[in-house]
């Protein structure tokens, strides 16, 4: 058998039908935990990521709800513990983005991403903390009573002209992080975010798809490779583990040296 630190404890993991959010899931479930896959539009993807877990022998479960509806998010929820009780980690993964030149960005633009990105993230944050202080401590399988991983970006601090939305968004999130890190570190509920860097995902397709788009990427990337949702799955189980017990209120970036200001490398 496989190293399980995760063993006997539930996660949910928003956004989890692609992507990043399937690549955690997956790692979750691989280290010993039962996983709640939670998507918003594509109920056999989520399906077919459930069934993977199952088959690794964990549980897993598919829950519809957009993370910016609170309603929603308090239904998936309650669904979740009726099923399984409790929720010992949350993965705040689910987000999108809405590009547009700054003074062409419509409201509409703005509202999306930061509804998806932020108040997910309070929302479910919110309800996980709730169900985590309600059921305390279980030393047994956990050290800590809890454990919120916020899915940030290299851009909650590197600035994205025409992505303005987007990285307003995840620099809130580093301090959402922070400052919740900071509230809940008495109650012994860890929060840490991680910071992806370029991840070979649907959703940047045009990033990575043609050898001279992939050629330009690398540019911005001094290790040499995009990245894999595997390699955000093994940071989770990490956050989420015992291993990274005295670690709280912090972004691990995973982006192969993406924030090392790649340009300056030749002396700038």
């Amino acid at each position: 058998m496989s190293y399980q630190p995760l063993k006997g404890q539930t996660a949910l993991v928003t956004g989890a039908s692609s992507g990043i959010g399937a690549g955690v899931a997956l790692a979750l479930a691989a280290a010993g935990a039962d996983v709640v896959v939670n998507y918003i539009a594509n109920p056999k993807a989520a399906e077919d990521i459930v069934a993977k877990i199952v088959a690794g022998g964990t549980r897993g479960l598919a829950l519809q709800a957009d993370i910016g509806d609170e309603a929603q998010v308090e239904a998936m929820f309650d669904k979740m513990i009726a099923a399984w009780g409790r929720c010992d980690i949350l993965v705040n993964n689910a987000g999108l983005q809405q590009d547009a030149a700054f003074t062409d960005m419509t409201l509409a633009q703005w509202n999306r991403v930061i509804n998806t990105n932020l108040t997910g993230m309070f929302l479910c944050s919110r309800r996980a903390v709730k169900e985590m202080l309600r059921v305390g401590p279980r030393p047994d399988v956990s050290a800590a009573t809890g454990k919120v991983i916020c899915m940030s970006s290299v851009h909650e601090i590197i600035p994205w002209a025409g992505h303005v939305n987007y990285a307003a968004s995840k620099g809130g999130v580093k301090l959402f992080m922070q400052s919740l890190s900071q509230e809940l570190a008495p109650q012994k509920i860890r929060v840490n975010s991680i910071g992806p860097g370029a991840i070979q995902t649907p959703i940047n397709r045009p990033a990575w798809e043609t050898p001279e788009a992939l050629e330009k990427l690398l540019e911005l990337i001094p290790y040499g490779r995009i990245g894999q949702p595997a390699d955000i799955g093994k940071a989770a189980v990490w956050l989420a583990s015992d291993d990274s017990d005295y670690v709280n209120g912090q972004t691990i970036f995973v982006c192969g040296g993406m924030t090392l200001y790649p340009e300056f490398a030749d002396g700038g």
